[in-house]
């Protein structure tokens, strides 16, 4: 278990630097096209710069997966460690923002979260509630493999994985529906309806994932 916590604190100091390096960037490239302050619509930016952001985004998730393939020794704790540097990349993303920026506002203020394949438009509560989310479940499987007791993990993936596919649904299905707004620099309409419809599928599969569910499936 201590070496289990060794890892842990490594791979969440990893995220919390690559948090603070992703904020770094947004704050020089708001300096270049948002000198009064981010809002919408978006301001045009050109092809070249455009593509070497969606291919920085590319690098980063490579950088974030590397690391859980580093981190496990198993396929099922190499993911729980991708989720875990993942959220916690995220949410440091938004709390180094608010220390140097003073931003976001407030949870409701709507941000550009990613660009590929289309932009996903949100208000900054929902990647970190999601992100809390997935930090739950990633301690959950790791520490589940740790003691040998997450032996129906396969069986949480029929509610996580439509759960994901609603969350991922409630970011982008709008840009996809009406790319004349996505492409103007308006903000997509975010479906909270079918991103609580996913965070709860998700909370289930968390549940059925954890250790003390399954042996309760197992007395059963």
């Amino acid at each position: 278990m201590s070496k289990l916590r060794g890892t842990i604190v490594r791979v969440v100091v990893f995220g919390l630097a690559m948090g603070y390096l992703e904020a770094v960037v947004v704050v020089y490239l708001r300096e270049i096209y948002y000198p009064g302050g981010f809002s919408f619509p978006l301001v045009p930016i050109s092809a070249r710069d455009l593509w070497v952001e969606i291919g920085r985004e590319a690098a980063t998730l490579v950088m974030l997966l590397m690391t859980g393939m580093l981190s496990g020794k198993s396929a099922r704790s190499r993911f729980a460690f991708f989720l875990l540097v993942f959220a916690v990349w995220d949410i440091a993303y938004y709390l180094f923002l608010k220390l140097i920026l003073v931003w976001p506002a407030g949870p409701g203020v709507e941000d550009i979260l990613f660009l590929i394949p289309v932009p996903w438009v949100g208000p900054v509560w929902a990647p970190v509630v999601l992100s809390a989310s997935m930090i739950v479940l990633s301690i959950v499987i790791l520490r589940g493999e740790d003691c040998h007791a997450v032996p129906r993990l396969a069986r949480a993936l029929y509610f996580l994985i439509p759960g994901a596919l609603c969350v991922i649904a409630s970011f982008t299905l709008p840009s996809f529906i009406h790319p004349a707004a996505a492409l103007s620099g308006e903000p997509a309409h975010f479906m909270g309806l079918v991103f609580g419809a996913g965070e709860l599928l998700i909370v289930a599969g968390i549940l059925r994932a954890s250790p003390g569910a399954a042996r309760r499936m197992t007395r059963g």
